[in-house]
């Protein structure tokens, strides 16, 4: 007797279960590409300093460039309502991305044209020296600092979209608060390791020049475990000296700016902050200061009291910022 076929029900329900099968596949190779790539998740994240509950969430990308920013406010001697300013003006123009295109001619974080005399397309996109033009325009904005955000911005910038600065103020006052050691402990970002980008303490040195200049190394050291040794000057492309572990001692002298009435707590909690917001680029795994210790791989990424044991000498050097990296 002839096997029989299955009736349409089975066929039905033999469909759906290979169907839900494909779906549940194709989720969990989604989920790993993510994973892996860290894409589609912000990875960072600025909780406000204040009991208002604001936060910001942000790619490590974003992070990095944000930081710069800041870095090179402060640099400047620019007050934190400057670092806002700026911060607003990058979202606004690029979502703090160095992208190189925009209208006509416009490049980089603040979409500067090179025709309008900002400086050669090379330079408008290196995010150091587009930062410092940007503040170096609004410097000359008489009063720019009692002036509401978007007025002052549009003054630098001169948009065909004069009123868009005003929405990213919010964001920006976070960012800014975190980014300048204002707020402590409130920046976090997931750490994941960029695998495009250099890394090691090598490139933490060299990253931490190009953002706020040689003197913040200047009675830095670098260590390997528990045993110092100096720092040698870092060369543009990174080489020199060895070790996992970048100190830096946070006195008067740790970088320029020290002169626009900035406290040694708050210069502490911005290298902080910034060794944080470029730990997947750098391959940072942990950064402590004041007692307070940042571990990246952490499923909530918190800022923790750092303990006898897990301090990796928050303790030892409490007056000192101590980053480590993964190799």
């Amino acid at each position: 007797m002839p096997e029989l076929s299955p009736t349409p029900k089975r066929r039905g329900r033999l469909f759906r279960f290979v169907a839900a099968l494909v779906v549940l596949c194709a989720v969990a190779g989604y989920l790993v590409v993510q994973y892996v790539t860290g894409a589609g998740t912000p990875g960072c994240k600025v909780v406000s300093g204040r009991s208002d509950g604001a936060t910001y969430e942000f790619t490590p990308e974003q992070a990095v460039n944000a930081a710069t920013i800041a870095a090179v406010g402060t640099g400047r001697g620019m007050p934190e309502r400057a670092v806002t300013i700026a911060l607003a003006t990058a979202l606004q123009e690029s979502a703090l991305r160095n992208i190189t295109h925009g209208d006509r001619d416009s490049l980089g974080l603040f979409q500067q044209r090179p025709s309008q005399g900002w400086g050669t397309s090379k330079e408008i996109l290196d995010p150091t020296y587009s930062a410092n033009i940007f503040y170096e325009h609004l410097a000359k904005v008489a009063d720019y600092t009692e002036l509401p955000l978007t007025v002052a911005a549009q003054k630098v910038q001169r948009s065909g979209y004069p009123t868009a600065y005003a929405k990213h103020e919010p964001d920006a006052t976070l960012l800014a608060a975190a980014l300048t050691g204002q707020s402590a402990a409130t920046l976090t970002c997931e750490g994941r390791p960029d695998a495009t980008r250099a890394a090691g303490a090598d490139a933490v040195r060299t990253a931490l020049v190009r953002d706020f200049g040689q003197d913040v190394l200047e009675s830095a050291s670098a260590e390997v475990g528990a045993e110092a040794t100096p720092t040698p000057t870092p060369s543009a492309s990174g080489s020199g000296g060895g070790g996992r572990t970048v100190t830096l001692p946070v006195t008067a002298e740790t970088g320029s700016g020290s002169g626009s009435g900035r406290s040694l707590r708050q210069r502490g909690w911005q290298l902080a902050h910034w060794a944080v917001a470029n730990a997947s680029a750098l391959h940072i795994e942990r950064v402590s200061y004041a007692g307070r210790q940042w571990t990246a791989g952490n499923t909530d990424s918190q800022w923790r009291t750092a303990g006898t044991k897990g301090a990796g000498g928050a303790e030892r050097a409490a007056g000192s910022v101590r980053i480590v990296t993964a190799q």
